[in-house]
C-alpha cells in the first residue's frame, strides 16, 4: 500500500508533542495514549491510527497532491518501534519506576522529533536496513 508521506511526519509531530507531555509531567496515564495510537499503526496501519485519521481528515484535504507516495510499511514497523518503547516507558512510570518511563520515552521523543523536524524516520531507516540485510542473508544461502 503506499501512503502520502506527509502524513506520518504530521504523525510525528503530534507523537513529538505527547510525548514531551508525558515526560515533563511523568504521566503514565498519557504514556498509555500514546502507547494505543502506536499499536494502532503498527497493528492496522498508520493511514488508520488516531492521527492517520486526523491528517487525513482535516489536513490532507487543505493540501495539495503529494508529489509522491511511498511503502507504507517502513512507517508501520517504526509505529512498531515507538510501541515497544512506549510500552516501556508506560510500565516504567505506572509502576512507579520512573527512571524506566525516562530512558524509554526520551528515544521515542527524539526520534518523533527527528521525523517531525527533518523527515528523518529512524524506524523506516532501521526497516530499509533489517530488509537489505535479510535479502543478503537469502542470497548466500
Amino acid at each position: 500500500m503506499q501512503i502520502d508521506p506527509r502524513g506520518p511526519r504530521f504523525a510525528a509531530a503530534l507523537t513529538s508533542v505527547v510525548l514531551a507531555a508525558a515526560l515533563i509531567t511523568g504521566s503514565g496515564a498519557l504514556l498509555a495514549v500514546q502507547t494505543t495510537v502506536f499499536a494502532v499503526g503498527a497493528l492496522a496501519g498508520v493511514q488508520h491510527s488516531p492521527y492517520g485519521f486526523v491528517y487525513r481528515t482535516l489536513v490532507r484535504p487543505r493540501l495539495g497532491p503529494p508529489r509522491e507516495l511511498e511503502d507504507a510499511r517502513p512507517p508501520r514497523f517504526a509505529q512498531g518501534v515507538g510501541l515497544a518503547f512506549a510500552l516501556a516507558g508506560t510500565a516504567g512510570f505506572l509502576s512507579g519506576a520512573d527512571w524506566l518511563g525516562l530512558a524509554a520515552t526520551g528515544p521515542a521523543l527524539a526520534a518523533a522529533f527527528l521525523n517531525a523536524a527533518f523527515g528523518c524516520c529512524l524506524g523506516c531507516e532501521a526497516y530499509l536496513l533489517l530488509r537489505r540485510g535479510g535479502a543478503r542473508i537469502g542470497a548466500r544461502a
